[in-house]
């Protein structure tokens, strides 16, 4: 979370009071895309992709390799401050696959937009995300910048981002 501090002069206050300055603190919220597969290759286009395409100064983007993590790491990013806009995750995972992550997600932050990519999901378990309303987008693997573009672009305007 970034704090601006700033000193404003209230000359204009009588000489009897003690204040000659005022400390006002403007929080801007930074927002946090999360990424989770637990193949790095996967991880770094998608860091690639993201950042080429999407360029907000609130907007940041974090990494983990298994769901696990990314649950412990999305806490702790949330009590530091940063709010969790978009998970973008794989569905086939060592520990706890990708509907998994979703579910236990949504359950703790129920505002969390969520993006599955995957070339082996299972067609039942997506279609149960879709049909409880937990998924946003789905994107097959391989997938092009115009197939993040069209399954982010939206989330991110619907979430009052400017593409």
């Amino acid at each position: 979370m970034h704090s601006l501090g700033l000193n404003i002069n209230l000359a204009i206050l009588p000489s009897n009071l003690l204040f000659n300055q005022l400390t006002v603190d403007v929080v801007s919220v930074i927002y946090v895309i999360i990424c989770v597969d637990d193949d790095p290759i996967i991880l770094q286009m998608l860091g690639f992709h993201i950042q080429k395409m999407f360029k907000f100064n609130n907007l940041e983007v974090e990494f983990y390799a298994n769901a696990i993590e990314a649950i412990e790491g999305i806490k702790s990013l949330k009590n530091q401050g940063y709010e969790p806009l978009l998970l973008l995750t794989d569905f086939q995972m060592p520990e706890m696959n990708g509907a998994e992550l979703i579910r236990t997600l949504k359950h703790l932050y129920n505002d969390l937009s969520c993006v599955m990519l995957s070339g082996e999901a299972n067609a039942i378990q997506v279609d149960d995300l879709v049909n409880e309303d937990l998924l946003d987008a789905f994107i097959t693997k391989p997938w092009s910048e115009k197939d993040l573009i069209n399954a982010i672009g939206p989330i991110l305007e619907n979430k009052n981002f400017q593409i």
